[in-house]
């Protein structure tokens, strides 16, 4: 089940409401991940990251964001998402999340944004996530791409941002 996010503004050829979610669409390693949109406060380049001593591997260390100090965390460690081969600082993004995510300045380290995307929810398969209540996987997103006349289907992995990091005891 999805959450309360969900805008029913659309309307079919048929007349009915289309339920639709918008995510951030990025990659991480070769693969592409969404989060929903409305978890996400802004999307900045990468600066200096300063490491903190002692701190569990997830977390990278902090930033200063327009003098706000803020934690930098390493999503690929908490989802198990392959390095990006020759990634550099400045070739990185952060994804500042909102603050209902988490109760302080936190953001996550991502190779690039790729978009926002408004994607119907019988575009989104959610088998996944009723199987396994311990996954952080909402759902596996089709998305369209290619020409016209194309029919091919690229695959997103829709992440539970706000479950990880409440369960992983990111606050």
């Amino acid at each position: 089940m999805v959450d309360g996010r969900v805008n029913k503004h659309k309307t079919d050829v048929s007349g009915s409401d289309i339920e639709e979610i918008q995510v951030v669409e990025f990659l991480l390693g070769g693969d592409t991940y969404a989060v929903n949109l409305f978890d996400v406060r802004e999307i900045v380049e990468a600066s200096k990251i300063t490491p903190l001593p002692h701190a569990p591997t997830h977390i990278r260390g902090i930033i200063d964001l327009r003098g706000e100090i803020t934690t930098i965390i390493d999503l690929r460690i908490l989802i198990g998402a392959a390095k990006k081969a020759g990634s550099n600082l400045e070739d990185l993004r952060f994804i500042v999340l909102d603050e209902s995510v988490t109760h302080r300045k936190t953001g996550v380290v991502v190779d690039e944004v790729a978009s926002v995307l408004t994607v119907p929810l019988n575009d989104i398969d959610q088998s996944k996530k009723e199987s396994d209540d311990t996954s952080y996987i909402l759902g596996v997103i089709k998305k369209e791409v290619g020409e016209r006349g194309e029919s091919k289907k690229e695959l997103v992995i829709w992440i539970d941002i706000c479950g990880l990091i409440k369960d992983k005891g990111i606050k």
